[in-house]
């Protein structure tokens, strides 16, 4: 089994053109990721992503449903604190921030595959 691994140094993600997920940029990082989750794992780290909305968090849900849905998993790892705050507000940090240290790699922005 693969698993893609994703973390951002600058920028943050190279399909955001911000450090936010948020409504305008969603659709871009959910055209990147979607192909990704239906055929492998991902852990996607948040450090950098300093800010979140409602769109940003439908992306993340719609990420984990297809990968479910594929028989792959998809997590993230690092969020900021901002971002862990909301995702905490809402009910979500415990199904999408991975907690398998293990399973965080710092890659930059390159993706890395891993046989199982």
């Amino acid at each position: 089994m693969t698993t893609a691994y994703f973390s951002q140094i600058a920028p943050p993600l190279p399909f955001l053109e911000t450090a936010e997920l948020v409504r305008g940029n969603e659709q871009r990082f959910l055209e990147r990721l979607q192909p990704l989750v239906h055929r492998q794992n991902v852990t996607l780290d948040l450090a950098q992503v300093a800010r979140i909305d409602a769109a940003g968090l439908a992306a993340l849900i719609t990420l984990y449903c297809d990968a479910c849905q594929a028989g792959y998993r998809f997590a993230i790892s690092n969020p900021s604190p901002r971002v862990r705050e909301i995702l905490a507000l809402v009910g979500l940090n415990a199904l999408l921030v991975s907690q398998d240290q293990e399973d965080v790699s710092y890659l930059g922005t390159q993706l890395q595959e891993t046989a199982a």
